[in-house]
């Protein structure tokens, strides 16, 4: 067994970081193609893409995807760490699970994503879950194809999980969800350590693809009709910094949108690491989309040092400022995490009066989430649970009402919209504006998958209501 481990998840060496092709042995391909999988996906964009990975790797297989995990041969839970509620989530689903394997004994069952990676999780699951077949952990992806032939031959648990910094694997396999969007990674892990996250455990250290790998991805993805790709990574803005090449984030943003694809948006950007080179760019270039995702997290500057997110309040406004100034009808939206460990009313007061002075378009919004290994996970925190639900109550009302009164700017005016398919609305198509927020029309099935102009009649909270204009 390969066990995740804590000590080792922590280090940041010199190593140079290895780039290896994907490859899966000839006697696998095919060799489960009377077997049917099903994942469920957790957690941010960079899972979404994962599986995406793992779905076209068991497609290898032979494999056929099922929508429902009871008529599955293969269950997989692509995992997210990132808070508690995800964590017990998960857990709860393996508790329908394992319902279901008392009657379907043959059916193999595994997690991957960022909880395999977690030392604490992985001992658990060796206590309380030995029915499992397999815990693959975020740098094993790429064998994940021999891991399930061997999990359908061999009936004990397996442990793929190990801590390390991390290699680039190119060539990996993908089945897109979309025929419009993709997701390109442009680099992985992170080094930033914010003192309440897991993700430079889970994830490994800071490393950046190569530039060309990552401009003759996009390029393939325009010669197959997309649209719009989203740059990915956990702080995208510090691209290119362990490379030790003079080449950067925003080079990188030029030279997507110099090939052409109509749509390109990234995520997620660390304030620290946003230059004004950046902003210069994303204002030069129309297909570079006017939506920023700018996580705040608090807007007091003692919490802010606690946090260890390396800027104050002060050079936060400063940075929105810019973006707002520079960046012609710019969106940005933000994370804010109340009830943090020390924070007092005074704290949470100055995080409504940030929010007052932005406005922004979203937030997603969370109650502290003590997390296992990171140093917040020791600190005094005695704030009762009560007052914390009550600030996130407090601070989503207000949110709320700047979203509605960004939206009803909207009204009356024509945008371009990406139509991605139909809504969750009954008889509407749905999809996205340039600003990103998300748009429900009246419009013919045909135009699925085209950019359209759309007037806005009606602005709600979360969604616009419009009509295709000819």
């Amino acid at each position: 067994m390969n066990m995740p481990n804590l000590k080792e998840a922590k280090k940041r060496t010199k190593n140079k970081v290895e780039v290896k092709k994907y490859s899966l042995k000839n006697e696998y391909k095919n060799s489960l193609k009377d077997k049917t999988f099903y994942i469920k996906t957790y957690g941010c964009q960079m899972n979404e893409h994962d599986s995406e990975n793992m779905r076209a790797i068991l497609k290898e297989l032979g494999m056929t995807e099922v929508l429902n995990f009871e008529d599955a041969d293969l269950i997989m839970l692509n995992t997210c760490s990132i808070r508690e509620n995800a964590h017990n989530k998960v857990f709860g689903m393996l508790g329908r699970i394992k319902h279901l394997k008392q009657t379907k004994k043959d059916v193999v069952v595994g997690i991957a994503g960022c909880m395999a990676q977690e030392e604490v999780v992985v001992k658990e699951i060796l206590s309380k879950y030995k029915w499992m077949d397999f815990v693959i952990g975020t740098h094993n992806i790429h064998n994940l194809g021999e891991i399930i032939v061997n999990s359908f031959n061999e009936k004990k648990l397996k442990i793929e999980a190990e801590s390390q910094e991390g290699d680039i694997i190119e060539g990996m396999p993908v089945e897109r969800t979309s025929k419009y969007k993709a997701f390109v990674n442009i680099m992985y892990g992170c080094d930033k350590f914010c003192t309440y996250c897991i993700v430079p455990y889970t994830r490994g250290k800071q490393r950046s693809r190569n530039k060309e790998q990552i401009i003759n991805e996009v390029k393939e993805l325009v010669k197959d009709g997309y649209k719009e790709v989203t740059l990915l990574g956990q702080n995208v803005n510090a691209y290119g910094k362990d490379l030790n090449i003079n080449y950067n984030m925003a080079n990188l943003l030029e030279d997507v949108a110099k090939t052409g694809i109509e749509r390109i948006r990234f995520m997620t950007s660390h304030p620290w690491d946003f230059t004004d080179e950046m902003i210069e760019i994303i204002a030069k270039y129309d297909n570079i989309m006017p939506s920023i995702h700018l996580p705040v997290q608090s807007g007091s500057n003692k919490i802010l040092k606690l946090m260890g997110r390396r800027y104050t309040k002060e050079e936060y406004l400063k940075l929105f400022n810019k973006i707002k100034e520079k960046i012609k009808n710019v969106s940005i939206s933000t994370d804010i995490i109340v009830g943090f460990p020390g924070e007092t009313e005074s704290d949470f007061n100055d995080t409504l009066t940030l929010v007052n002075t932005c406005k922004f378009d979203l937030a997603y919004t969370f109650i502290f989430s003590k997390r296992v290994g990171t140093p917040a996970e020791k600190m005094l925190d005695e704030t009762p649970e009560e007052e914390k639900e009550q600030r996130l109550y407090k601070l989503n009302e207000l949110v709320n009402k700047y979203a509605l009164e960004n939206n009803k700017k909207l009204e009356g005016k024509i945008v371009k919209v990406l139509v991605e398919g139909k809504s969750d609305k009954e008889g509407f198509l749905m999809g996205y504006t340039e600003t990103n927020k998300l748009v429900n029309l009246k419009a013919n099935e045909m135009l699925i998958g085209k950019i359209i102009n759309v007037k806005i009649l009606e602005a709600k909270t979360w969604s616009l209501n419009g009509e295709y204009v000819k």
